[in-house]
């Protein structure tokens, strides 16, 4: 019996040397669980390329993802055929359509969002308008900066709106003059920094006889 009772005597006093310790240290106990939240995580920025079955053109749809523009192959529907209404234009209304549309559920997981406003359309060109001029139913440089790259690259990115490389030419829907701009690396690394205001767009005069 002394014997257990020396051994319990020890075991007491080396607990309470370790609680003097922990004490001397300012080290506390809790109960109280600390919540610091969920583990960081990354979006993926990735999704597999749309299948044919819907009715449209297949193009590259410029989306937000990590703040960054990254293209998304989508199958386009064509928007209803209007009167005087080019080829061009008709695929440029498609495109704003397509970018206005809500990301679908894949699109979402894999952390894609789009800043381009409903209601953006298509407005009649002008026939002072440069060649490959489109105008939208709002002024260009009125558009958030992102919705604005989302457009321009999206446009710049399509062969039947864009002619070839180069910038894209914008209008708004009053008698302004157009404007250019380009996507670059620089626009879709960083599209909240692009300049609202593109270069002016002067039309070349036809020659006279």
């Amino acid at each position: 019996m002394a014997t257990r009772r020396s051994r319990a005597a020890a075991a007491a006093a080396v607990v309470g040397a370790l609680a003097s310790l922990s004490a001397g240290c300012g080290i506390r106990a809790t109960t109280v669980p600390v919540d610091v939240g969920p583990a960081p995580s990354r979006v993926s920025c990735d999704i597999p390329a749309q299948q044919g079955g819907a009715q449209g053109f297949r193009a590259t749809v410029e989306l937000v993802c990590g703040s960054q523009l990254v293209g998304v192959e989508r199958i386009v529907p064509m928007a209803e055929k209007k009167p005087a209404r080019t080829a061009a234009l008709a695929a440029a209304e498609a495109l704003l359509a397509a970018l206005e549309r809500e990301p679908g559920h894949d699109e979402r997981e894999a952390g894609f969002t789009t800043s381009v406003p409903d209601g953006l359309t298509v407005a009649p060109v002008r026939a002072a308008d440069p060649a490959g001029t489109v105008r939208l139913s709002r002024k260009p440089e009125d558009l958030p900066p992102v919705a604005l790259a989302q457009v321009v690259c999206t446009f710049a990115g399509n062969e039947t709106v864009s002619a070839g490389p180069g910038p894209v030419v914008l209008g708004g829907p009053d008698s302004d003059p157009p404007r250019a701009w380009e996507c670059t690396d620089a626009v879709r690394a960083r599209p909240e920094s692009v300049p609202t205001l593109g270069e002016l767009v002067r039309p070349v005069p036809s020659p006279t006889g």
